[in-house]
């Protein structure tokens, strides 16, 4: 079991193996260390003097934070070769003054690029800060823990009044508000917390938290909770971590990609990878002796690991339990979140069970189908997202149901209304309807999808293949002007890249009208498209190889 580190707390040197593990670490942090002191604003007539420019060119707290937490870090760290520089205690200096100017009278800072006087933006600036504090007290560094007091002290009046936006706020704020609790305790801080997590943690039945964003919030929710769970004594709060954690082992690919589809929020169909999951995978491995978690915190390390972190918790240079492999043969029904997930060794899929355009989306390898969609010509509004989705034995059954009327005038004198408000007011005639519907099956190699529509007759739709950039398609025919998009007009097309490749088809090719009216728009990659007319019955197969 992982020991809580608390500040204060008397600092051995590490033995031998852990120091060659941090070298790494320490080189790196000395790098970001002079990229920050070549781009800190010094000038004593600037109002930014202090922070850095972001990538936006706005002069934003979370810059002079990360001048702080990086410069403290390489200060304390005896192998690092600015140990003890007086210049890096005047640049923490600068910025922590920098950060105090641009507290508003709560105590909080703006979002430059959305938010203003924002509590859980301070939250996300104290995380960073308030790591220097207690890797300054931890480490001999006390003054930097001073001079970051002022600061830290008003932001927590802050955050223990201020409001939230979004699900992964509260736990945002409620483990800055540890942090500074542990440097500076104040009951105004706990009680705050206490308030937040009166309401329970909003994770669901498969291991995922409301916003279902794997690569974002999910790893800012899972580390502010162990950041709670470790500086608050409270083991419990560990519980959703190590739920959302073993989520994770049935969302990634083989090549270590995580499942994105799933996510509420901006990473939605991004591509990342586990690295923003060390700190928590790591602990947790530790904490609970567990095989699987160290395999991942293995895979996170290159990317997710920092030398203010194992400052902070030397228990996460540790060496870990035996890594145990990862989930790579299973069909996995995640009802809660709407998918199933299928991985046969470099096989990977994801069905998408309602909500989403995209039907399913599937990889062997390096290839990779990002999404197959359907959309039809009717009435502007045919993109099929299925609102109602059933499994029978193996199989998953997608349905939707449009409908399109005509209105008549109205039958009485009424006050003027806009069209809007008198639609309902009005008679229908030339209802046209409209049936769509998905099965979907796992096959020996790959995916069966079989499309259906009906009601209406003669409505040109078009099924949309999208593979990533960069593979090599054969088998379609080139569009019809310079649309970068192709048919399958029937047999077997192959998509692609290296070794790997992605069979999909027959194809059918009734027109060439594939990007039809009401459609969301093309995703982007390389299209293929199959088309037809109502009514619709194709099968298409997708095999890895």
């Amino acid at each position: 079991m992982l020991g809580a580190v608390g500040v204060g707390a008397a600092a051995s040197p590490p033995p031998p193996g852990e120091r060659a593990a941090q070298q790494t670490l320490v080189e790196r942090n000395d790098a970001a260390v002079r990229t920050h002191l070549s781009q800190q604003i010094v000038d004593p007539a600037s109002p930014w003097r202090g922070c850095v420019l972001d990538a936006f060119g706005l002069h934003s707290a979370g810059s002079a934070a990360s001048v702080i937490e990086v410069l403290a870090a390489s200060f304390v760290h005896p192998q690092s070769a600015l140990h003890k520089d007086p210049e890096l205690l005047a640049r923490i200096g600068l910025a922590a003054g920098f950060l105090e100017r641009a507290q508003s009278p709560q105590g909080n800072i703006d979002l430059l690029v959305t938010n203003f006087n924002s509590p859980p933006d301070t939250g996300f600036v104290v995380h960073g800060v308030a790591t220097a504090g207690a890797i300054g007290r931890l480490h001999g560094g006390e003054e930097i823990t001073e001079r970051l007091e002022p600061f830290l002290r008003r932001a927590g009046a802050g955050m223990a009044t201020g409001g939230i936006h979004t699900p992964n706020h509260r736990w945002v704020v409620c483990s800055a508000l540890a942090q500074i609790h542990e440097l500076f305790p104040d009951p105004r801080f706990v009680r705050r917390i206490d308030e937040w997590l009166a309401e329970g943690i909003d994770i669901d039945a498969d291991g995922q938290f409301t916003e279902r964003s794997t690569l974002v919030y999910n790893p800012i929710t899972d580390r502010a909770l162990v950041v709670m769970a470790n500086k608050l004594k409270r083991p419990e709060l560990l519980d959703p971590v190590r739920r959302n954690l073993r989520a994770l082992t049935w969302l990634l690919h083989a090549d270590g990609e995580v499942v994105t589809e799933i996510s509420r929020r901006q990473d939605q169909n991004a591509r990342g990878t586990v690295a923003r999951y060390w700190l928590p995978l790591t602990y947790m491995a530790h904490h609970d002796q567990d095989g699987e978690f160290a395999t991942l915190a293995q895979k996170a390390e290159p990317g997710g690991a920092s030398l203010s972190a194992v400052l902070e918790y030397p228990d996460l240079l540790q060496p870990l339990v035996p890594s145990q492999p990862l989930p790579n043969d299973f069909k996995k029904d995640l009802p809660a979140i709407g998918i199933t997930r299928i991985r046969r060794g470099p096989l990977s899929a994801t069905l998408l069970l309602g909500g989403s355009s995209r039907l399913l989306t599937l990889r062997f390898g390096d290839a990779v189908l990002e999404g197959v969609r359907l959309a039809a010509a009717f009435f502007g509004k045919g993109q099929f997202i299925p609102d109602a989705a059933h499994k029978r034995g193996d199989e998953y059954h997608l349905r939707q149901s449009l409908e399109a009327p005509y209105y008549q005038p109205l039958a009485e004198q009424v006050t003027p209304q806009t069209w809007l408000e008198s639609r309902s007011r009005r008679q229908h005639s030339e209802v046209c309807r409209l049936e769509l519907s998905a099965e979907i099956k796992e096959t020996e190699h790959g995916v069966q999808l079989r499309l259906q529509a009906s009601g209406t007759n003669g409505v040109p739709l078009a099924v949309e293949l999208t593979f990533r950039p960069g593979g090599q398609l054969t088998g379609c025919r080139a569009l019809p002007g310079d649309s970068g998009s192709c048919v399958l007009a029937a047999g077997t097309g192959t998509y692609r890249v290296g070794e790997h490749e992605i069979r999909f088809g027959p194809g059918a090719a009734a027109h060439h009208y594939t990007e039809v009216r009401g459609a969301e728009p093309k995703l982007p990659g390389q299209s293929v498209y199959v088309t037809g007319f109502t009514p619709f019955d194709h099968t298409l197969v997708f095999e890895g190889g």
